[in-house]
């Protein structure tokens, strides 16, 4: 099934029949993502005394609690609330869920022990392009990264200045696949998030960061229509739901 999206003055072709995933679910069936060394996210029957609300135990409904951390556990987008002392919420300033994205696939660079994405690397995959929005795959990019424990591992990250490239040439959107777009352990610097909000200067409430995506093998790097799902949660974030089409030449 096609659909014609008219963006900012321009008539996009999408096959809406063939959507693009890219959040990670919270999934208790097996290993779940996990970050921050926290324990495991929990899906589990209510109880009203001694019975658990189950079908299978005999009930007419399943009643299931979930406990949680969207930075954890999830695929989130986050806003600027992240890291203010006044905790915005993702939901309030995000008022937009549709979005022209370009998809990246970037090799980290290396130095000492850590690994990450320069401003030259963003530079040389974006161009002169304009977009609203940029989805990062690295590399290597293997399945496990839907089931990883992050935790004390120094997982790859945004350097300061790539950040602030990204910022500077109107991203209002970043989503990536990894547990954040800074260092794990930076003495709560947070320099890639400071500088994409821009936190010194005119703060950018309306742009978010989703983490904890993962991009499938089989898609090409390129521009495709994003729409952005989120749940309605008042806090600084939420789990959401990227979906990508391709766009029709």
């Amino acid at each position: 099934m096609k659909a014609v999206v008219e963006y900012n003055s321009r008539k996009i072709t999408v096959n809406i029949s063939e959507p693009i995933d890219i959040s990670i679910p919270i999934d208790m069936s097996k290993n779940n993502v996990n970050a921050w060394y926290i324990d495991d996210p929990e899906i589990k029957a209510e109880t009203s005394g001694d019975f658990e609300i189950s079908v299978a135990n005999g009930a007419v409904v399943n009643f299931n609690s979930i406990q949680f951390n969207p930075h954890s556990h999830v695929t989130h987008t986050e806003c600027v609330g992240h890291i203010t002392e006044k905790v915005h919420s993702v939901n309030k300033n995000l008022k937009y869920f549709i979005f022209l994205a370009e998809v990246v696939t970037i090799v980290p660079e290396s130095k000492g022990e850590d690994f990450f994405i320069s401003e030259k690397q963003l530079k040389i995959a974006l161009k002169n392009k304009k977009r609203d929005a940029v989805v990062i795959r690295t590399l290597p990019n293997l399945p496990d990264k839907k089931s990883m424990n992050y935790s004390n591992t120094n997982p790859p990250y945004l350097l300061e200045e790539a950040a602030i490239y990204l910022r500077d040439k109107g991203i209002k959107h970043l989503l990536i696949d990894l547990p954040s777009v800074d260092k794990e352990k930076d003495d709560g610097k947070l320099l890639a998030h400071n500088a994409f909000w821009n936190t010194s200067g005119d703060i950018r409430f309306n742009a978010t960061i989703t983490e904890f995506i993962y991009v499938p093998n089989s898609v090409e790097d390129g521009e495709y229509l994003l729409n952005l799902m989120i749940a309605p949660f008042e806090n600084d974030a939420t789990p959401s739901k990227p979906v990508l089409y391709q766009i029709e030449k």
